[in-house]
């Protein structure tokens, strides 16, 4: 598999979880530019395997064991399998407080 082959496939994993986006630098909805903007939020390397995501709903940390069972399975059997997985939550989307009555200005 090939690392553009193993983004998309990471990305697509991603999308089956909902509350969890890949992070990325433009909307892609905003842009005419033919771009894997989603892609750009996944780094490989050997060692290391970074997802940058943002978050869309609380709590945090269930979303991200589930982030990780979905994307390990991906990763097995090619050269990234061994690496370490690393997710990163870089912005919290204001919708993750829409349910929560301790956030509001009432």
């Amino acid at each position: 598999m090939t690392a553009a082959e193993a983004v998309e496939r990471i990305v697509g994993a991603l999308k089956e979880i909902d509350g969890l986006r890949p992070a990325t630098p433009v909307s892609p909805e905003t842009t005419w530019l033919p771009v894997d903007w989603e892609g750009m939020a996944v780094d490989l390397s050997a060692e290391v395997v970074q997802i940058r995501l943002i978050a869309t709903r609380l709590p945090i940390p269930p979303l991200l064991e589930r982030a990780a069972e979905a994307v390990r399975p991906v990763l097995a059997g090619t050269e990234w399998e061994k690496a370490r997985l690393r997710l990163v939550v870089t912005d919290l989307d204001g919708a993750a407080f829409a349910g929560d009555p301790r956030h509001t200005n009432g």
